[in-house]
Order: structure tokens, then C-alpha cells, then sequence
């Protein structure tokens, strides 16, 4: 059983826990999750299509994450996202933390916030290898790219990370 910590609207640990998915946080109260954007020297970012099996968004692209786990920082799970989903370790890459973001939804209990990370990194698509429950593929794409999959109405997250992509 996965475990999340419960936030408040400081982004400071409560000192309780929530099941995963088991929205059942307060309007005050928050989840963290973690996206890892991974960009190679030449400009093109590292972007997985979500499996159709998915309840949410099904066919979609996105940059690597996930929830950070009760007691994990989110360094570390953006790490451990990164690394499950696409088999690149940017444990030692240059860059980091970029900014943060939050959202509520008021009486659903879903309120969170999103660590937004970005990485650069030298690798091949020959290192990629794809969590098959999680992706039905991978793509390196541009920004051009990415722009026109948000225009498209299939691009995760895009209004909310878009400066990220931008150098």
C-alpha cells in the first residue's frame, strides 16, 4: 500500500498520511507530486505517451512524475519517477528544482502541489526503456513540438510547466 503526506498550504508536512488516491484531503490540505523534465544538449526534451489504460488522460504526452512518497523528498521522487518511467538516471544531471505550482479543487478532495524539475542530459534513445504500464512510448520532441501537442488539447500539465521548456 502506497502512502502520500498530507500538506498544508505552506507545503509544510502535517506529520499525517493519506492512502494513495484516497482523496481525502481537506480544502486546507495537500498531496505533492513531482514532474522531471529532461531535456538532451540538442535541444529536444524527453516526453512519454500515456498508456490508453489510463483513467485519466488517456493516449496523452507528458514529462516523467508522479506522487512523492510519505517520508521522500521531492528530490529524490522526481529521481525515482524519472528513472521508473523511462530508465534515464538524472541523479548526477546538471540542473534541479525549477519552480512549484499548486491547485485545488475545492471539496474534492484532490488539492496538490507539483515540484517541477529539469534536467539536461547526454543520453541515446537507446538508453530509454519505457515502463510499460505507465507509457505506450516515448518521443524526443521539440518545443515546437510539445507547443502544437497543448494546442492539440494533448500535451499534460503544458499551461502550467510551458516556461520550463523555454531556454
Amino acid at each position: 500500500m502506497e502512502f502520500w503526506d498530507i500538506y498544508d498550504k505552506n507545503k509544510v508536512r502535517t506529520g499525517r498520511t493519506m492512502k494513495r488516491n484516497d482523496w481525502i484531503l481537506k480544502d486546507d490540505e495537500y498531496h505533492l507530486s513531482v514532474l522531471g523534465v529532461v531535456k538532451r544538449p540538442d535541444g529536444k526534451f524527453l516526453i512519454t505517451k500515456r498508456v490508453m489504460t489510463k483513467h485519466w488522460a488517456p493516449g496523452w504526452w507528458e514529462v516523467s512524475g508522479g506522487a512523492v512518497m510519505a517520508g521522500e523528498d521531492s528530490a529524490d521522487a522526481v529521481v525515482r519517477e524519472v528513472k521508473e518511467e523511462t530508465g534515464i538516471d538524472v541523479s548526477n544531471a546538471e540542473g534541479g528544482y525549477v519552480f512549484s505550482y499548486h491547485r485545488e479543487n475545492p471539496g474534492e478532495g484532490d488539492n496538490y502541489f507539483v515540484d517541477i524539475y529539469k534536467f539536461c542530459l547526454d543520453f541515446d534513445e537507446s538508453d530509454v526503456k519505457i515502463q510499460e504500464s505507465e507509457a505506450d512510448g516515448f518521443m524526443l520532441a521539440t518545443h515546437e513540438e510539445i507547443k502544437e501537442f497543448a494546442r492539440q488539447g494533448i500535451f499534460l500539465h503544458y499551461d502550467s510547466i510551458k516556461r520550463v521548456f523555454e531556454d
